[in-house]
């Protein structure tokens, strides 16, 4: 092994400590630097990690120690941050999504492969054996021909949990751009890139109230749909279906499931690495729980990264920015057709990332 790949981290907020949970003592990654707008909050954080040092953001991406900038800022600021950290020779793996808008993340690429330096992006959560087993049981046959999927996640909202939720209703935010990445990312390992879509989306009030932390019962305007639904056509031909809300309470709908001409597959939570994939095959006797055959064991936030630094010549990463990208033009190709009432022909594709083999989690995790 030699020397570990020096990171620095850009933004500290809630979603930080997952991924120094998983990245503090990976032995081939050291995290050098980190900076928030909040000086405090990176000073705290410099203080649990004995290599790093709190510093500005600028200072950070000009730091000559630092290969990577881990963009962990709010989805307004990604572009901002992954721009100046790649003009700066870095590569830059960011939270989901990769921008807001399309031209945005085809400039964040583009400005990449110019500068000679890669982007990664999250989610990584498909990278576990939840989805890669799904992938594996598809790829093998277990349900035929692949005819049509769907995928539902609803929510009443993060304002519930959440103590600073406004970004999650501001552009940039809402159910679709922030959680339909997992829900995407993950029908495209299953099924492959889309070719169109259609979409609806709706919006069931102008305000949300914090319900947790420091400024419980503020109000907070929403400035962006709330529900949206769209049907996805996928290059090979299969049909998928996409609802995702902040306005609802519940649903006892499978996150993912995938429909074959002799069998379903029941896809576990793409939010999650892991997870029970089930089959029920035609003329079968109902629903079978497969084992793990492929995927990260025991993933964590910041697999990802560990997946882009072992990437080379001869496989991307498997969590890459032409996936991000083409994620990108699905969701605000739906947001265009919901507003512009017509259906829309994306104008990216991307390969499907190469499958996950069932890889022990010593092996990712360098132990």
């Amino acid at each position: 092994m030699g020397d570990p790949h020096r990171v620095g981290i850009v933004g500290l907020g809630v979603i930080s400590r997952a991924y120094l949970d998983t990245l503090a003592d990976h032995p081939e990654l050291r995290i050098v630097a980190v900076a928030d707008l909040d000086a405090d909050r990176s000073a705290a954080a410099a203080a649990t990690l004995p290599d790093a040092e709190a510093m500005g953001v600028a200072r950070l991406l000009d730091h000559p120690d630092v290969q990577t900038v881990l963009n962990l800022t709010i989805p307004a600021a990604h572009v901002e941050v992954s721009l100046a950290a790649i003009d700066a020779g870095k590569h830059v793996y960011v939270e989901k999504p990769l921008a807001v808008e399309l031209p945005q993340g085809r400039t964040v690429l583009d400005r990449a492969a110019s500068a000679g330096v890669r982007v990664g992006c999250a989610p990584d959560t498909v990278l576990g054996t939840g989805t890669q087993t799904a992938r594996a049981a598809i790829d093998g046959g277990l349900i035929g021909r692949p005819l049509a999927a769907s995928a539902v996640m609803v929510t009443p909202g993060h304002e519930r949990w959440h103590p600073h939720p406004d970004f999650y209703y501001a552009p940039g935010g809402g159910p679709l751009l922030d959680m339909g990445p997992y829900y995407l990312s993950a029908l495209i390992h299953l099924l492959g890139p889309v070719r169109a879509v259609t979409g609806t989306a709706s919006r069931l009030r102008p305000e949300r109230v914090i319900g947790n932390g420091p400024r419980l019962g503020q109000r907070v305007p929403v400035l962006v749909d709330t529900h949206v639904s769209g049907v996805l056509e996928h290059d090979s031909g299969v049909l998928s279906t996409i609802t995702t809300s902040f306005d609802g309470v519940t649903t006892t709908a499978a996150p993912i499931e995938v429909h074959g001409e002799t069998g379903t597959l029941a896809v576990p939570d793409p939010n999650y690495f892991a997870g029970e994939v089930r089959l029920c095959p035609l003329g079968g006797d109902g629903w079978q729980v497969l084992a793990p055959t492929a995927g990260y064991r025991d993933g964590a936030r910041g697999l990802g990264l560990v997946d882009a630094v072992r990437a080379d010549d001869t496989r991307a990463p498997r969590a890459g920015g032409d996936l991000a990208l083409h994620v990108l033009d699905t969701m605000t190709g739906l947001l265009r057709s919901a507003a512009e009432g017509r259906r829309i022909t994306l104008d990216t594709t991307v390969r499907r990332p190469a499958p996950v083999p069932l890889t022990p989690a010593g092996d990712w995790q360098g132990r």
